[in-house]
């Protein structure tokens, strides 16, 4: 078995579920999964991406059950995440000086690297682009959530995020022709830091009337203000 794969124990462990369980949803053909003499095998890679759709996908409740499951898999006493502490005030550029879907990579990655954080803007800027030309991150909500396919710790000095918002929409790959003007950029350092903190994203992205005012947020002081209200007024 590759390493970068699960079987079904090793995966029923990772999600916190029962093997019967994992087996019948790959069964189902709810999980992407294919049979190697006669056993499930699961890719990593092929994984994390589903548990990135799944949590793209999920309300509220879903994405509290998310945040329980991933931190529990965690083992021990994980560090909580927390997306006001990180993305600092300066790694979040509003207006953001893109007007095309290549400048907004380079203007990303360039005010990350701002924080000294991010040891090789170009080679993120790359992996963006890699990944958006796979599995577009655009939402019908005009937000994108951009990151690598992978974690790249080698350059990074610790997990982190940033924010952009131009001053008008972009072509960005959303569906039913949405323009996007938010751009979150998400550094980790390991897959299930990404996951974690993609489902808490996800909440505050869904909060009522958060959008509208992030998008009537004055500077980037106002707007990390917003976030961390936000953030505080969760439940759970």
């Amino acid at each position: 078995m590759s390493q970068d794969d699960f079987d079904i124990d090793s995966l029923a462990s990772y999600l916190h579920l029962l093997p019967q369980q994992v087996a019948r949803l790959a069964d189902r053909g709810k999980l992407p999964g294919r049979k190697v003499g006669g056993q499930w095998r699961f890719s990593h890679a092929e994984m994390h991406h589903w548990l990135e759709e799944r949590i793209g996908l999920s309300d509220e409740e879903q994405l509290l059950h998310f945040e329980d499951v991933l931190q529990r898999a965690q083992g021990g006493a994980p560090e909580e995440i927390v997306i006001a502490q990180m993305l600092p005030v300066e790694a979040i550029s509003i207006p953001l000086p893109a007007r095309t879907r290549n400048s907004v990579f380079q203007a990303m990655v360039e005010r990350a690297s701002a924080t000294g954080w991010l040891w090789d803007p170009e080679k993120m800027a790359e992996a963006i682009r890699t990944r958006e030309e796979m599995f577009p991150t655009a939402l019908d909500n005009g937000v994108a959530l951009l990151h690598p396919r992978r974690p790249m710790p080698s350059i990074l000095g610790q997990a982190f995020l940033a924010l952009g918002r131009t001053s008008t929409g972009i072509p960005f790959g959303a569906g039913h022709g949405t323009l996007t003007d938010i751009f979150f950029l998400i550094l980790s350092v390991d897959d299930r830091g990404h996951l974690r903190t993609l489902a808490r994203l996800s909440r505050i992205l869904g909060s009522p009337g958060f959008l509208a005012a992030l998008r009537d947020a004055p500077d980037a002081q106002a707007a990390h203000g917003l976030i961390s209200t936000t953030e505080n007024e969760l439940p759970g």
